[in-house]
């Protein structure tokens, strides 16, 4: 049965404000444009720094382009903040235009790394920027879009006889769960949007009569595929 500090968490949380946003996952597409090809990659990132070592691992990949175009969108629905780079295309026709892919495509905690292969054709200003801005936006397309919600880590303790009506209860609802360990008794953790724990509590409680065991866990940003 739940103690009296666990009901209190679930208590809070279902008074809690439920916050997401929208991001993408991890891709890489590629095109060539006259010869130039340019590689896309996209990835999901949590803060700058995250930004900057996918930057830098993607410039590890490809060692011999011309140029590694970069440009992100972090900060997780709160203080936002922006950075790209032309690495030595002309200005304004390479690292913006990613950017704006990036806006445009209405997602955050988002990093896109565009590499270019010169194939000996200039593009001209308008051609760079027409590339680069395709390039970006067909990875974040192969990407896809990704909804972060705040959620509550759950794990659960309980008997092998009460295995079917938890695992019944669960596929009822949109949450993240790890596979059961069998010991002594079956042990597993879920994490759930907050605007869910207080029914996901009291549905497996009604279906066990109280005796699953509940520790709560940490409150964090968890990815939910969008439908």
């Amino acid at each position: 049965m739940p103690d009296s500090d666990f009901m209190r968490i679930i208590e809070e949380d279902r008074s809690a404000q439920e916050r997401s946003y929208v991001t993408c996952g991890d891709a890489r597409t590629r095109f060539t444009e006259k010869k130039s090809v340019f590689i896309a990659s996209c990835a999901h990132v949590e803060n700058e720094n995250g930004a900057m070592a996918f930057v830098q691992k993607v410039r590890a990949e490809f060692p011999d382009a011309r140029h590694n175009v970069y440009a992100y969108h972090v900060g997780g629905g709160f203080v936002p903040a922006m950075r790209f780079s032309d690495d030595g295309e002309p200005k304004g026709t390479a690292g913006m235009p990613v950017l704006d892919a990036i806006t445009k495509a209405g997602i955050t905690d988002a990093a896109v790394v565009v590499t270019r292969y010169f194939g000996g054709i200039l593009l001209g200003a308008s051609g760079l920027t027409r590339a680069y801005s395709n390039s970006a936006t067909e990875g974040l397309s192969a990407a896809g879009r990704i909804r972060m919600v705040t959620a509550r880590t759950l794990k659960l303790r309980f008997g092998y006889d009460m295995y079917g009506k938890i695992a019944k209860v669960l596929d009822g609802f949109t949450l993240i769960k790890t596979e059961p360990l069998f010991e002594e008794n079956v042990t597993m953790e879920v994490s759930v949007p907050l605007s869910s724990v207080f029914r996901l509590v009291t549905e497996i409680n009604d279906a066990t009569s109280a005796a699953c065991l509940f520790e709560a866990g940490e409150k964090s940003f968890k990815h939910i595929e969008l439908s």
